[in-house]
Formats: C-alpha cells, sequence, structure tokens
C-alpha cells in the first residue's frame, strides 16, 4: 500500500476511524474528509491527512480531487439507520435523514472517475446491507437507500469496465459493494479494505462481498 493515495470521504465514524488506523498502517496515505473539524483530530492524529469537506457535494468533491491527482482508492462513509415503526413509520424525515448516504455515494464517484481510472490499481467501494436483499417493512428507507446506493456502484463498475474495453487496456479499476448483517463491525471493515488491493481488478469489479 505504500505511495497510493487513499480517500475515506465522510471519515468520522468509528469504521472511518479503523480503516484510517489500517491503511496508514499499511503505508498507505489517508485523505480524510468530513463536514467538522473537530471530529477530523482523531483521524489526523491516526495519520490521515483531514479536509473539512462535504462528501455530498460533487462540487466540493471535484474540487480536492483536482487538488489530489491520482488517487488509489475512494471509500465513502457517510451511512448510519432510521427506522421503525412498519411501512407506516417510514417518515418522510427519516428518508431525508438517511439520503445524504446515497449523496455522497454518488458525488464521490463521479467527482474522483478520473483520477481513479488514472490509477493503476484504483478501488471504489461503498458499505450496504444485506437488508437490500430482504428489505423489511420497518426498514423501507433504509433499504431502499442502500439498494439505490448498491445500483449506483455496479453502474460505476459497468463504467470502469467499458473505459478498459474502449481502450483495449487491462481492467485495472474496480467498484465493489460490502455488504454488512446488522451493524457495521469496523474490525471486520478494515481488512477487507486493505484486501482490495491484494486482488485483481477484474476479480472485483461488480462484486458484492459479504462482511
Amino acid at each position: 500500500m505504500k505511495e497510493r493515495t487513499i480517500v475515506i470521504a465522510g471519515a468520522t465514524s468509528e469504521a472511518g476511524l479503523a480503516v484510517t488506523r489500517a491503511l496508514v498502517a499499511s503505508g498507505a496515505r489517508v485523505v480524510a474528509t468530513g463536514r467538522d473539524a473537530g471530529r477530523l483530530r482523531p483521524l489526523a492524529d491516526a495519520g490521515a491527512d483531514v479536509e473539512v469537506s462535504d462528501a455530498t457535494s460533487v462540487e466540493e468533491m471535484t474540487r480536492l480531487a483536482s487538488r489530489l491527482g491520482t488517487v488509489d482508492g475512494v471509500i465513502p462513509l457517510v451511512g448510519g439507520w432510521r427506522g421503525g415503526g412498519g411501512l407506516a413509520g417510514q417518515s418522510d424525515a427519516d428518508f431525508d435523514a438517511l439520503l445524504p448516504a446515497l449523496q455522497a455515494v454518488r458525488a464521490t464517484s463521479r467527482a474522483f472517475d478520473e483520477a481513479l481510472r488514472a490509477s493503476e490499481a484504483g478501488r471504489f467501494a461503498v458499505v450496504s446491507s444485506t437488508a437490500v436483499a430482504r428489505p423489511l417493512a420497518g426498514g423501507a428507507n433504509y433499504a431502499a437507500m442502500k439498494a439505490a446506493s448498491e445500483a449506483w456502484t455496479r453502474a460505476v463498475a459497468q463504467g470502469y469496465a467499458k473505459a478498459a474495453r474502449d481502450t483495449a487496456e487491462p481492467l485495472r479499476t474496480a467498484s465493489v459493494v460490502f455488504r454488512t448483517k446488522g451493524a457495521l463491525d469496523p474490525a471486520v471493515l478494515a481488512p477487507a479494505v486493505l484486501a482490495l488491493w491484494t486482488a485483481d481488478a477484474a476479480d472485483v469489479n461488480d462484486r458484492i462481498i459479504d462482511l
């Protein structure tokens, strides 16, 4: 992982800190983003370069991408869960609170598309949920948002594969979905992220990996 630059967008969760520590320990340069400078301090202490930036804004992510140049990985970790109350309990307020997770997937994949495809081993990865495969009425908002994020991420994978075919180049960039059952375990996510760079892009592009 030495000399690789990995962007963790929306990195101020426990998962973001765990992934940052694992990547830094492997020799990678980590760029961690968040909207609150205070919440970014633990990531800076862990060895990341921190950027006060909104992961849901394609404009802010594009500005960051232009400053960084080639990037070897982007992992949007904006997330959270809200639900319960059956179908009647799926409020618009909860839907709106969950929407930034999808917005971050869209913004980061678009902003860093060129940078990731320029890398010798670009990786884009999102965290989803097994709720997509078995949605419940009380979690319909959440499952719908995760399903949309998965669809977008798989479309990104198709774009990477098409670009490689169109240029008659080997596939070097991969887009991956991690699915977790229940609460995300940072200790499980961190090694799974590291493993993305030990596999060939063709073997992981458009894959759903259960954690």
